[in-house]
């Protein structure tokens, strides 16, 4: 049985997220398993009520557990975003891909004039209209994608008009520009979600995500998309497949 000591400087309610952090990441305690009780883990740790639901909370707003009324508690099975090894494709197209349900919600859209670092991004005059278009993707009824795109209109004319729940915005970009996706440019950050975001995407504004930018151009090479996509940790993964070439 742990024993956890003030001595560490850890508040006790740290050190029982650490403790069952520990058995999620070491996959002692598995997806979509239920831990132990909050009875069971007073028992196991020697510690309050109060304590133990204090560092439980902490990990269903870090997104690693997910409490269920009546049923207890789980680890949280991700949600799977992946770009099929060198394809190109949305994270909306991915996830079809894989067979997940989803819906989108579309929280802001506006058209705004380019500032200097969005004109180099989208090589458009500064001050020239681009669309700002942030939505949320959920999956069972949960926030696991919060994408911000700042979009270069002038290529696709009548694309602020569009609709961005039932189509991705990849197929909106191909059908008001006549041209087809090209390629990508990502960079992938870890980043704490913020309080913003935080917002959109249920969580914690202290909880890590995966921050993707990414620039995404038409197939004759002109920059349409620059921003970002966050995932909430253990809410969504990204997976690749690659193959090793003859050196």
């Amino acid at each position: 049985m742990p024993k956890f000591e003030k001595s560490t400087g850890d508040l006790f309610y740290a050190q029982v997220s650490d403790y069952v952090r520990e058995k999620i990441y070491s996959k002692e305690w598995g997806v979509d398993e239920p831990i132990p009780s909050e009875h069971e883990l007073m028992a196991m740790l020697d510690l309050s009520r109060g304590t133990v639901q204090k560092g439980i909370r902490q990990l269903v707003d870090e997104g690693l557990l997910v409490q269920q009324r009546g049923r207890g508690t789980f680890v949280v099975q991700p949600v799977m975003a992946s770009p099929t090894s060198n394809k190109l494709l949305s994270f909306g197209e991915s996830m079809t891909d894989l067979g997940v349900d989803y819906t989108t919600c579309v929280v802001t859209r506006e058209v705004r004039p380019a500032d200097v670092v969005c004109a180099e991004n989208l090589q458009i005059d500064v001050g020239d209209p681009y669309l700002f278009l942030c939505r949320v993707r959920y999956v069972r009824a949960r926030p696991v994608m919060f994408l911000e795109s700042h979009v270069n209109i002038s290529v696709c004319p009548g694309l602020e008009n569009e609709d961005f729940t039932e189509h991705t915005l990849f197929y909106q970009v191909e059908k008001t520009s006549g041209r087809k996706i090209g390629r990508s440019e990502l960079v992938y950050n870890a980043r704490v979600v913020g309080k913003k975001r935080g917002a959109y995407l249920d969580s914690d504004e202290h909880a890590p995500a995966l921050e993707i930018d990414q620039l995404v151009r038409l197939d004759n090479g002109v920059p349409f998309e620059w921003g970002s996509v966050w995932l909430p940790a253990n809410r969504c993964v990204i997976s690749n497949e690659t193959q090793r070439t003859n050196r």
